[in-house]
């Protein structure tokens, strides 16, 4: 990485504060090692009686096709505003570290039945699938008070797994209630 360009407006700058900058810059590398130029600018946007000093950071690091820019982190500790905006500038960099690798988390589709049968007392049921597979679920795959809610006709939403014994629903979740539902309470 290029040395970084820090400026900064309204204060009196210090070794110690330029060191410390220098040195939060320097850690961004160990998360991607590719970045162009980095700057900082510390400056006092506004001055109010009431408040104090506010100190804004702004961060602007480039990297291959990419222009990450942290701006607007304001507290009256200059130390603690510079360390929000490269927390804030790493989870851009990661992010971006992660889509240039390919990295992309995919999430499972949920499948969709409704209750077929439920035993309440034992705490366990089973679900008709819309893809015609019957799904056996317990209490433990959803939460205790959804699950003494259910009734049969009851539209779910849920994740299934192949077990030895047959299909499992897991995170199973209610998603509307069968308009017949309370009559069987």
């Amino acid at each position: 990485m290029q040395p970084v360009k820090i400026v900064i407006r309204d204060i009196p700058s210090s070794p110690a504060l330029e060191d410390h900058i220098r040195k939060k810059a320097e850690k961004l590398t160990h998360y991607y090692n590719h970045i162009n130029s980095c700057q900082v600018v510390i400056d006092v946007p506004q001055k109010h009686k009431r408040q104090g000093k506010l100190f804004n950071v702004r961060i602007d690091l480039t990297v291959p096709g990419k222009e990450l820019i942290v701006n607007r982190k304001l507290d009256e500790d200059v130390y603690i505003a510079v360390r929000d905006a490269f927390a804030a500038l790493l989870r851009q960099l990661e992010n971006y570290s992660r889509k240039r690798r390919g990295d992309v988390k995919t999430h499972e589709n949920g499948n969709h039945g409704y209750i077929s049968k439920i035993f309440s007392h034992d705490g366990y049921g089973f679900i008709q699938g819309i893809d015609g597979n019957e799904y056996y679920f317990s209490v433990t795959n959803m939460s205790p008070t959804q699950f003494e809610k259910l009734t049969i006709g009851d539209s779910v939403q849920f994740f299934s797994v192949t077990a030895d014994d047959g299909f499992h629903a897991h995170h199973v979740t209610i998603e509307r209630k069968y308009a017949g539902s309370d009559a069987q309470h």
